[in-house]
């Protein structure tokens, strides 16, 4: 009886071997107040970012009496709904694009090498836990952190990295993206009619 309780479950490993080990930031803290007939009670909303610094980040809510509890429980929702970015040379993105929630809008463009992150508060925390090192944006509208962070990851599942767009359209890679001869020859033509 004995052996068949500890092969359970089959090949599955624990949970905790399972899971990369996740980054996290605390990007707000809000205190509200619930007026009941004997005055006022107080909790706390937290505003979490995880991410494994390598292409996955999630973000999460939560609400409770005492700050550990709501930090907590915003984790566990952001580790639960984590999504994949595909980044260029593990640094930066691999196009423009345009993210949008509510009135939150933020604009996010691809950078070179040793740019750094160039973003404003709730989206420079997404940005460190994704794992771009490279990148500059701007927030244009809503400056909620709640509307900023979401307007972020709308626009992050909009990216397509070119394997993606290749798959997709039954062509190669390099098919795909342009030559560098022929980047090299348009460039100095560019620079010669200049």
């Amino acid at each position: 009886m004995a052996e068949r309780d500890n092969n359970r479950g089959g090949n599955r490993r624990p949970r905790e071997e399972q899971a990369p080990e996740f980054a996290d930031r605390l990007v707000a803290i809000n205190r509200v107040s619930k007026t009941v007939k004997g005055g006022k009670r107080f909790g706390f909303a937290a505003l979490v970012v995880v991410g494994d610094q390598k292409g996955r980040v999630g973000f999460g809510k939560g609400k409770a009496k005492e700050v550990p509890e709501a930090i907590r429980k915003a984790t566990e929702q952001a580790k639960r709904q984590m999504i994949r970015v595909a980044l260029r040379d593990g640094r930066t993105l691999h196009h423009d694009i345009e993210g949008r929630h509510g009135a939150g809008r933020v604009v996010m463009r691809s950078a070179p090498a040793g740019t750094g992150i160039i973003a404003g508060g709730p989206m420079r925390a997404v940005f460190e836990m994704l794992g771009v090192q490279d990148v500059v944006s701007k927030s244009i509208g809503s400056q909620n952190p709640y509307n900023m962070i979401r307007a972020t990851m709308d626009g992050l599942q909009k990216e397509q990295s070119p394997r993606n767009v290749a798959q997709r359209r039954g062509k190669k890679v390099a098919d795909i993206l342009p030559k560098r001869e022929d980047a090299a020859d348009t460039s100095a033509q560019v620079a010669e009619e200049a």
